[in-house]
């Protein structure tokens, strides 16, 4: 995914050298969504992101972890009961606890994983994570360009498009920042490639048209004057349009946070858990 234009920041901490490649003065969408995580693996000018956002929306750090705790969920419903072993993660973003890898191979140690990025600090963290895992891969492309994917040497030869398979858009589509229709066309595309019986896995910022409407505009808006420059929320009716030739997994398309949760709701949701929303779709 690709960065915002350059925006002269002056770090208050001392920052770590960058990797060859990296420019810690451009905000990156990898390293900002790490912020939000609390991660090590970012720079001021994407901390700067967050407390831009955390303006409108203080609990915004919540987008990261319920999208998080989404992707795991729906990660470990498709492996163990879907029977899915074969994973295209698109957009994956930096290593952190719960990497698809981590949440699958823990039920079938064969299950073959493919991540996809662009980000160079995404790629030297993801590749030297994975070299000693044989059912791994990380790739260096653009996630909404489908056709170079789909004939990806690395991709092809890994997953198996004769047999079901499930494609990974966690978080990622809310960074596109070209024509508003395009992210439904990336999502046709990669649908129309998809063999029967496999699974789309798909979470984007939301607009939940009601009272919390204005805070997730108020962020949008955060977002995309921030030096990231991306954030779109989409409403319930734009993102279906996402998921279009799918059959969703019962509950539907939902706020992440309701989408089998692991237990019981002990606290109210908070304005940034009601403003992403995650759904599991099913190509007959």
């Amino acid at each position: 995914m690709s960065d915002s234009p350059e925006v002269a920041v002056s770090p208050l901490v001392a920052e770590p050298k960058p990797p060859v490649g990296v420019d810690p003065t451009r905000a990156s969408i990898a390293r900002v969504y790490d912020a939000f995580l609390n991660g090590k693996d970012n720079y001021a000018i994407d901390r700067a992101v967050l407390a831009q956002v955390q303006e409108h929306m203080p609990t915004a750090q919540e987008l990261a972890f319920e999208n998080r705790g989404f992707l795991t969920r729906a990660c470990r419903f498709l492996v163990l009961e879907a029977k899915i072993d074969q994973f295209l993660d698109l957009g994956s973003g930096l290593p952190t606890a719960e990497n698809v890898h981590q949440v699958v191979q823990r039920i079938n140690s064969e299950a073959e994983v493919v991540y996809v990025d662009n980000d160079p600090v995404v790629l030297a963290h993801g590749r030297a994570l994975l070299e000693a895992n044989e059912h791994c891969r990380f790739i260096a492309e653009d996630i909404f360009e489908p056709k170079a994917i789909l004939s990806n040497e690395v991709i092809t030869r890994k997953i198996d498009f004769t047999r079901p398979l499930a494609l990974v858009q966690s978080g990622t589509l809310h960074h596109y920042s070209g024509p508003k229709d395009r992210p439904a066309q990336i999502m046709r595309e990669y649908i129309e490639a998809l063999p029967s019986g496999s699974f789309v896995v798909l979470s984007h910022f939301f607009d939940p048209e009601n009272e919390y409407s204005s805070t997730a505009r108020d962020a949008e808006q955060a977002f995309l004057h921030s030096p990231m420059g991306s954030g779109t929320f989409r409403t319930q009716a734009q993102l279906l349009e996402l998921f279009a030739g799918l059959e969703l997994v019962e509950p539907g398309l939902v706020r992440c946070a309701d989408w089998w949760p692991d237990g019981p709701r002990l606290r109210p949701l908070t304005a940034a858990q009601r403003c992403i929303a995650g759904a599991v779709g099913r190509k007959p």
